[in-house]
């Protein structure tokens, strides 16, 4: 069985080790003392010791923040990446520096999502695909092979989408309030109407104008949301949240490359 180490079991260490499990031979490494019983309670292997884990693992898995990858590779002999798959799920440390710090290792960046705690991750990956690497990330959800440098704004749209889809989700609830419904009922509904609504755009395969169509009927209440959406610039607005977050991802991946020379 191919053996995988994680090394920094946080949210998204912890949910590929969960999902992993069953399929790969895993040790998890965390420095804090509740994060590592959290751990074996899933029934994973763990330790304190970063260079124990790399030396016991055919795959690493670095989910350590970017700030924490200097001490980290301190800890660990330069000797012990040879031969072995290096993937990295840390924002900004690009190909070429890993290719560079981790000398003798085939390496590949991942960038899942908040949603790999529910198994539910939309993941890229870079560079070329790989069997193993691809099976792991599809244990935790959706895998994309993509091209290095479409990492930022994947970064932006599916890494911070989660949260920008929770605001509106969070004003679709609000506004239901405010119109007289109570909060818990509304929430509930509306999440469902979302699901259905994703649903229905991958099963019918078309564009979200047409679906908008299906539901905007002459003089209904749809135009007349709509009308609203359209003057306060409404999808105006999203796009230049996405452009802003794209704009910031490159800043931070420039700032944390540097930082590591």
């Amino acid at each position: 069985m191919v053996r995988v180490a994680i090394l920094g079991a946080g949210k998204i260490g912890t949910a590929i080790a969960r999902s992993i499990k069953d399929e790969f031979e895993v040790i998890a490494t965390a420095r804090n003392e509740t994060t590592l019983k959290k751990v074996q309670e899933l029934g994973i292997n763990s330790t304190r010791n970063n260079s124990y884990a790399v030396s016991q693992a055919d795959v690493v898995i670095i989910s350590v923040k970017p700030q924490h990858f200097k001490p980290l590779l301190s800890e660990i002999d330069t000797n012990s990446w040879e031969g072995k798959k290096v993937i990295s799920v840390m924002a900004g440390v690009r190909l070429e520096t890993l290719s560079r710090l981790l000398r003798g290792a085939k390496v590949f960046r991942a960038m899942p999502n908040i949603n790999a705690v529910v198994g539910k991750a939309t993941t890229a990956i870079t560079p070329e695909k790989d069997e193993i690497v691809e099976k792991i990330f599809s244990l935790i959800g959706n895998v994309y092979w993509v091209q290095e440098e479409l990492l930022d704004a994947w970064t932006a749209i599916i890494g911070s989408g989660p949260a920008f889809l929770a605001e509106i989700i969070d004003a679709f609830a609000l506004g239901a309030v405010a119109c007289g419904m109570p909060r818990d009922l509304a929430y509930n509904a509306i999440l469902d109407m979302v699901e259905g609504t994703v649903t229905m755009l991958k099963k019918c395969k078309t564009h979200p104008v047409f679906l908008r169509d299906q539901v905007t009927t002459p003089a209904g209440t749809t135009i007349r949301g709509l009308m609203v959406m359209e003057s306060e610039g409404v999808k105006s607005a999203i796009i230049k949240t996405v452009e802003s977050a794209y704009q910031r991802a490159v800043t931070i991946g420039k700032e944390i490359d540097s930082s590591i020379q």
